[in-house]
């Protein structure tokens, strides 16, 4: 699935940011909005951060609507600049603040590490010649945990293995490193890329979300280059299958629109996973577009559904 979460849809993970909207509540717009210009060099260094997850979908019991089902996750993540990727391996992990949600929503929500899962997406990525290592200290920043509250809200905690990206944003490598853990998807296992489809935080409205904690307020309607770029997403995805679908994902990095779309390429590394994941010669779709919304009027969050449950 490729999905996108910031209260929902997967924001831009920026653990040492610590900004939300009480600023703008002790002091006028004007200051917050400088406060927010004043950060944006941190924004730019701490934006590697899409993730991949990996749902295991047998190892353990989940309630919904007071039946039972059987679930459980996994995922990965890669913070460095090298070619290394990296692997969650915090037993404890914490959640790293998010601002401008209420702690209600999200802190009380239990996470799972899957260790044993972990050390075999390990073994799979060093098989396949990438350079993987163990991160035993990283916490979870809110583009993990959110997509997994949204899609499992009233389950027992997912078993999770959380996988980095290169902070090199090589789209073939990408695409190598969702090829290579593939063959998880035929053992129960659900692959989930954590991006956004439209991601530029420079050119997004932050009135409405300062003044009023309105991420969703709507005043205009997106600009010409938001729409044309996640209408380029949609076809894209929903037109190819196979390797069709890699080489198109890819191609989107030269669309005229792409970086006007994505200020920095973190958020659409997780689209170039997925498509190598479920992007071989065997899989023939469908891929479907599932949901959709548009927040900060230029942030478009879109979900996708890579192949068929069937």
């Amino acid at each position: 699935m490729l999905s996108w979460c910031d209260p929902h849809a997967f924001s831009s993970g920026t653990e040492g940011l610590k900004f939300s909207c009480s600023v703008a509540k002790r002091s006028s717009l004007s200051t917050a909005l400088q406060s927010f210009l004043s950060i944006s060099a941190e924004l730019k260094q701490v934006a590697a951060r899409s993730t991949n997850l990996l749902v295991d979908k047998t190892q353990s019991s989940t309630q919904q609507n007071g039946s039972t089902r059987e679930g459980g996750i996994r995922a990965c993540k890669n913070l460095g600049r090298s070619d290394a990727i990296e692997v969650s391996m915090n037993q404890n992990p914490q959640k790293l603040p998010m601002g401008g949600v209420r702690d209600d929503r999200y802190i009380p929500y239990k996470l799972a590490p899957d260790l044993e899962g972990g050390q075999k997406v390990l073994d799979m990525l060093c098989g396949a010649g990438f350079d993987a290592r163990a991160a035993p200290t990283f916490d979870w920043i809110h583009d993990t945990f959110l997509v997994i509250i949204r899609m499992f809200p009233r389950c027992v905690p997912i078993p999770t293995t959380l996988v980095s990206m290169n902070g090199r944003y090589d789209p073939h490598f990408h695409v190598k490193l969702g090829a290579a853990l593939r063959p998880l998807r035929y053992e129960n296992t659900l692959i989930i890329g954590s991006g956004g489809s439209v991601h530029n935080l420079y050119r997004n409205h932050w009135e409405h979300m300062f003044r009023f904690n309105d991420n969703f307020a709507q005043p205009v309607p997106p600009d010409p280059w938001a729409l044309q770029f996640r209408q380029a997403v949609e076809d894209s995805i929903t037109c190819n299958t196979g390797p069709a679908l890699r080489r198109a994902l890819s191609r989107l990095m030269k669309h005229p629109r792409y970086r006007d779309a994505h200020g920095t390429d973190d958020h659409w590394m997780a689209s170039l996973f997925v498509a190598g994941a479920a992007g071989g010669v065997d899989d023939t779709g469908p891929n479907t577009m599932m949901g959709e919304c548009w927040e900060l009027v230029n942030m478009c969050n879109t979900q996708c559904q890579l192949g068929s449950w069937d």
